[in-house]
């Protein structure tokens, strides 16, 4: 078992671990732990991210003066979090940090496709809060795709937790009254596949309800198309106990994300004409993915939204990995009695909402 607190493997995380890796971290180990096919990576925890902070920062001038801000005050929250975010960009790491970050990135990339190439990782923001029932910063935060190499990576850490003191971030946490002294992120580091097709899969109708059927939406390449809205992906409704496919649409695909072939970053280009209306996926990788949600939702013993992809260069059986879980929150807060408090805003309603309905997807 890792015992270092400063860097964890998903193996060694549940979700208990949560205070210090972050809901996509502990969600990660959590499903790891279930026998759920994920990608392997660790966690660059919140510990590591206080000794940062502290060597940066000794007084805590930062939290206290983005706890000062005024909510309604864009402009001066951008002002103020501007040169925060050059600081911690610019900032050099603690030394054991540093030795953390890069010793457990050797580990995975002993384990690449290609020797002799660094292996491609995603790097993503996994605050604290992130996810809680009451507070969600599903998409406040940066992700970053196909990243190689340690010194890249090391740099994508510290983007992220940059990204903690983004204009959107504080103006949601202020407005919300969160105090930033109990405010951390983690930072996920996976091992990327190159999928050939990936996207959401939740273990209740997201329309209806229904719990006895999984729906599932796909598209070509990464997921990142899906969730930014770049394309309309294929959709499938499948009944849980029988396995039939009640409803089937094949979309045409004109848009997909996938990686530059330069081996860092990803590109968006037009989808090859013969695949835009073919479907992604095959009745046989559809029947699987149901098998493993309902794996997974067994497991929580709550439906479960879902972020799947299908790799392009490994063998059926082999080739089906979980990016993210999470328990599905539209439905199940809508049974809550009484029902949740307004939040004081429309745009706070509406990140609640989203934080619980597909994410990013590396």
């Amino acid at each position: 078992m890792d015992t270092s607190p400063l860097v964890r493997r998903f193996g060694d995380l549940r979700l208990t671990d949560r205070p210090t890796v972050g809901g996509k971290g502990a969600s990660l180990g959590e499903l790891t732990f279930a026998g759920a096919p994920v990608p392997p990576g660790y966690v660059v925890t919140t510990t590591a991210f206080e000794a940062f902070l502290d060597a940066l920062d000794p007084d805590g001038e930062i939290r206290a003066g983005v706890e000062a801000l005024d909510a309604e005050n864009t402009e001066a929250i951008a002002r103020a979090t501007a040169p925060i975010k050059e600081r911690i960009e610019a900032a050099e790491l603690p030394e054991e940090v540093t030795a953390a970050i890069r010793g457990h990135y050797r580990d995975l990339d002993s384990e690449s496709d290609t020797p002799g190439e660094p292996a491609p990782v995603a790097v993503r923001s996994s605050a604290t809060s992130e996810d809680a029932e009451d507070a969600s910063f599903a998409g406040l935060q940066d992700t970053y795709l196909w990243v190689r190499g340690e010194d890249s990576l090391v740099e994508h850490v510290r983007r992220c937790w940059a990204s903690l003191y983004s204009v959107e971030s504080v103006s949601y946490r202020r407005r919300l009254g969160l105090p930033e002294q109990d405010l951390a992120m983690a930072v996920v580091v996976q091992r990327m596949i190159d999928p050939r097709c990936a996207g959401v899969m939740f273990t209740r109708s997201p329309l209806t309800g229904d719990r006895s059927v999984v729906a599932l939406e796909g598209t070509w390449g990464l997921g990142s198309a899906l969730v930014g809205g770049d394309v309309t992906p294929d959709k499938y409704v499948v009944g849980k106990v029988t396995g039939d496919i009640c409803s089937r649409t094949v979309s045409t695909k004109l848009r997909q994300h996938r990686m530059d072939p330069s081996g860092c970053g990803v590109l968006e280009e037009d989808v090859p004409e013969y695949l835009r209306d073919e479907p992604c996926l095959s009745d046989a990788e559809i029947q699987e993915l149901v098998r493993i949600g309902r794996q997974v939702e067994s497991h929580y013993g709550t439906p479960q939204d879902i972020e799947w992809a299908i790799s392009r260069n490994l063998v059926p059986g082999q080739n089906i990995f979980l990016l993210q879980s999470r328990p599905e929150t539209v439905w199940a807060n809508r049974a809550k009695t009484p029902t949740a408090a307004p939040k004081a805003r429309a745009f706070d309603h509406v990140l609640s909402l989203l934080g619980g309905t597909g994410g990013g997807t590396p």
